[in-house]
C-alpha cells in the first residue's frame, strides 16, 4: 500500500484509505475507487486539481476535501494511488432491494441510519442507501461491512429500458461507453454494482454544470432531459447489475 494512501500527507492530503477504504470500496457520501482504469482516476484527480470537478451542492464538505488533497499531492502520489486501486477488483459491496417502504433514517457522519425502533416510511422517488451494519459502518468503518439500497418498486426494470434502449431518446444507451456489461470500456470506468448515490450525484452535478473534465462533454447529452424520477431507475438498475472484476489498468 502506497504510504500516500495509507498514512497521507500533513497537512492538507488525507490518507486515501481513511474516506476509500484500504480496499477501494468507499461508503455512499464518497466513491469506490477500486477497479478505475488507471488513466481516469489521474484524470479525476487532475481535474479536482484544476477546478474542474466540482459539487453541484457547495454544502458537500468532502468534495472541496478532494479538491484540497489533489492539489497538495504530487504527479507520482497521483499515479500510485491510482495504480493501487486499479490493481483491485470491484466486487460486490451493494444489495439493492425494491420496497414501497423504508426505515425512517437521520443523517450522520454524511450516512444514513435507520433511527431506533421500527418506524417505517414511503419511498416516495428516491434511493435510500444505508449500511447493511450500521455499528460496523459508521463507528468501526469496517471495510467488509456493505450497504442496502432501497429503491421504489418496479424501478430496476424501468432502469433496464433506460439504460439499454435510450428511452426513445430521453438518453443515450449506457453501454455504448461503459460496454455492453457495464463493466467499463477502455478508460471509461465501469458502474455496474456501485453506489447508487454516488452514480446520482455525478449525473445530477454534470446535468447542473459543475463538472467540466475531459469526459464531462459526452455525458452532457446523456443527462440533458432525464428526470429525478429517471435518475433514480437508472441507478437502480445499475447498481443491481453484479460486477464481474475490473479489467486491466
Amino acid at each position: 500500500m502506497p504510504d500516500i494512501v495509507a498514512h497521507g500527507k500533513r497537512p492538507d492530503a488525507r490518507a486515501c484509505g481513511l474516506c476509500h477504504y484500504p480496499n477501494g470500496k468507499g461508503r455512499q457520501e464518497n466513491a469506490g475507487v477500486a477497479g478505475l482504469p488507471v488513466s481516469y482516476f489521474i484524470q479525476q484527480m487532475n481535474d479536482f486539481r484544476d477546478g474542474l470537478r466540482k459539487s453541484a451542492d457547495s454544502r458537500k464538505a468532502n468534495t472541496n476535501a478532494m479538491i484540497a488533497i489533489a492539489k497538495a499531492m504530487t504527479p507520482d502520489e497521483i499515479k500510485a494511488s491510482a495504480e493501487y486501486f486499479g490493481a483491485m477488483k470491484w466486487t460486490p459491496w451493494i444489495k439493492v432491494v425494491e420496497a414501497d417502504s423504508v426505515p425512517k433514517m437521520v443523517s450522520r457522519g454524511g450516512i444514513w441510519i435507520p433511527v431506533e425502533g421500527s418506524q417505517k416510511e414511503p419511498i416516495g422517488v428516491r434511493i435510500v442507501e444505508t449500511p447493511e451494519n450500521p455499528e460496523r459502518t459508521e463507528i468501526l468503518r469496517d471495510p467488509r461491512s456493505g450497504f442496502i439500497a432501497y429503491a421504489p418498486p418496479g424501478s430496476i426494470k424501468k432502469g433496464e429500458t433506460l439504460v439499454k434502449t435510450g428511452g426513445n431518446g430521453r438518453t443515450v444507451e449506457c453501454g455504448v461507453c461503459h460496454g455492453a456489461d457495464l463493466q467499463g470500456l477502455g478508460p471509461v470506468p465501469g458502474i455496474a454494482g456501485r453506489s447508487p448515490s454516488y452514480l446520482v450525484r455525478q449525473m445530477f452535478d454534470m446535468q447542473a454544470g459543475a463538472r467540466h473534465g475531459e469526459w464531462t462533454d459526452l455525458m452532457k447529452p446523456v443527462v440533458a432531459k432525464l428526470t429525478d424520477e429517471d435518475f433514480v431507475n437508472i441507478a437502480a438498475y445499475v447498481s443491481s447489475r453484479t460486477p464481474s472484476g475490473s479489467r486491466a489498468p
